[in-house]
C-alpha cells in the first residue's frame, strides 16, 4: 500500500544537496517509487525526484500525462539538443513560477524500477520534466536558473508562501488525493 509523503519546501537544506547513486533496486526502494508516485499525483505534479521527498537517493519519478509514468533511478542526460523556453514551477515552490530555458530534446539513461538499464527520449514537457527532476537530484532548483530580477521576485513571492510551511514540509492529504480522483472521474 502507497502511503503520501511530506515535500521538501525551499530552505530546507535536503533541496540543495547532491544524491546519492543507488547501488541497488530494492523493494524498500520500489516502495518509496510507488509513495513518490502517490505523493506527486496527490499534489498535481509531473515530477518529484528523491530530495523533495526528504531522500537522497539519485530517484525520481515522471508522469506527464502520456499514460507513461517513469521512474528513473541514477539517471543522466547523454544526449541535448535544441532550446525551449516555457514556464516552470515546483512542488517544493508552491505558487511561484517562471520561464526557464531548457533543451527541446534530451536523451536520459537510467534504471527502472526493477534495475534495468533503459534510455528514454523526452521532447517538450517530457524534455523539461526530466530535465527538471535530473536537476534536483544536483541539488539545483529551477530558480537557479533565472535572471537576477526573476529570481528576485520569485523570492518576494516566495517569502510570502513560506509562512505556510514552518516546518518547511507541505503535508499531502488522503483528502487531495480524493478530490484528483473525483475530478478526473468528471
Amino acid at each position: 500500500m502507497s502511503r503520501l509523503l511530506d515535500i521538501h519546501v525551499l530552505g530546507d537544506p535536503v533541496l540543495r544537496e547532491t544524491t546519492t547513486p543507488v547501488a541497488a533496486v530494492t523493494d524498500e526502494l520500489r516502495r518509496l517509487i510507488d509513495d513518490m508516485f502517490e505523493t506527486m499525483y496527490a499534489a498535481r505534479g509531473v515530477g518529484l525526484a528523491a530530495p523533495q521527498v526528504g531522500r537522497r537517493e539519485r530517484l525520481a519519478v515522471v508522469d506527464v500525462g502520456d499514460d507513461r509514468p517513469i521512474a528513473i533511478v541514477n539517471p543522466e542526460i547523454v544526449l541535448r539538443e535544441g532550446t525551449m523556453r516555457g514556464e516552470e514551477g515546483c512542488l517544493s515552490i508552491p505558487e511561484v513560477y517562471g520561464d526557464v530555458d531548457r533543451a527541446s530534446r534530451v536523451v536520459v539513461r537510467a534504471l527502472d524500477r526493477e534495475g534495468r538499464p533503459f534510455e528514454v527520449e523526452g521532447t517538450e514537457l517530457l524534455s523539461r520534466c526530466l530535465q527538471h527532476e535530473i536537476d534536483h537530484l544536483d541539488g539545483k532548483l529551477f530558480i537557479d536558473y533565472l535572471s537576477l530580477l526573476k529570481r528576485r521576485a520569485a523570492m518576494a513571492k516566495w517569502e510570502r508562501e513560506r509562512a505556510k510551511y514552518p516546518s518547511l514540509r507541505r503535508t499531502i492529504s488522503p483528502q487531495d488525493l480524493a478530490k484528483q480522483h473525483n475530478e478526473e472521474a468528471l
